[in-house]
């Protein structure tokens, strides 16, 4: 199993937000960490379309083989995109395509091995019925219980049958509902090739603990917070390792 994770330069929300250091190593870095303390993962690789940033993966033990091409490095790229040419380059390049990859998203820093492994595990006991993992964590509040507005300013349930009085039902009434995040994805690059999507028609749900995700500023500060007021695996780790 190989991992990726996706570090493009640039950033209209919080400038070079890849990079920006938090907890006194660059954010991207997290998943590098992570990725090399994981028993399963043989290969680390940073899809990078800036020099500058595959220095810096380079210093936490990644590889670079290629550079990410400009024009699946915007705003609008897709994470499609970026395991295709993934995929693309090894095969080309290497003459290897990767069974299994590890998709770690650089702005979900604070994992827990643990629950790393227990995401693999449960994907490698499904393996052959599975076409993909994706996490998510349960939702504070279920969404069966919002409404929408219809054109003329009335109620309109999210679904046929749920009624004003209904949404007020309590919220174990209702199914579980699972908010999707970046604490890990598990791709098969037989799901990616073969049906030009990520994750095909049985992707396996993870359970995984509530994550905050790094999109503005204020996420930086508070998982400063975080991490002054509560200890760090990953952190504990490279710097034991340093």
């Amino acid at each position: 199993m190989i991992a990726i994770i996706p570090a493009r330069s640039g950033s209209k929300g919080v400038p070079e937000k890849n990079i920006k250091l938090i907890g006194g190593i660059p954010l991207f870095a997290y998943s590098i960490i992570i990725a090399k303390m994981t028993p399963n993962v043989d290969r680390i690789i940073v899809s990078t379309d800036s020099e500058e940033y595959a220095e810096i993966a380079r210093k936490f033990g990644a590889e670079i083989p290629f550079l990410r091409p400009v024009k699946i490095s915007g705003d609008k790229s897709t994470d499609f995109e970026l395991f295709s040419h993934a995929l693309n380059w090894f095969k080309q390049n290497e003459n290897y395509t990767p069974e299994y990859i590890l998709h770690l998203r650089p702005t979900t820093p604070l994992r827990e091995p643990l629950v790393i492994e227990n995401a693999i595990k449960l994907f490698l006991e499904n393996k052959k019925t599975a076409s993909s993992l994706r996490s998510g964590h349960l939702a504070p509040e279920s969404p069966f219980k919002w409404f929408l507005k219809d054109s003329n300013n009335y109620y309109k349930g999210l679904k046929e049958g749920l009624t004003p009085d209904k949404i007020n039902q309590p919220r174990q009434s209702f199914p579980s509902v699972y908010v999707p995040d970046g604490y890990i994805d598990i791709l098969k690059s037989s799901t990616i090739l073969k049906t030009n999507t990520l994750h095909g028609d049985k992707m396996l749900v993870f359970e995984s603990p509530f994550c905050v995700e790094i999109d503005t500023i204020d996420d930086f500060k508070y998982l400063e917070y975080q991490i002054e007021n509560q200890e760090s695996s990953i952190l504990n780790y490279y710097f034991k390792t340093k």
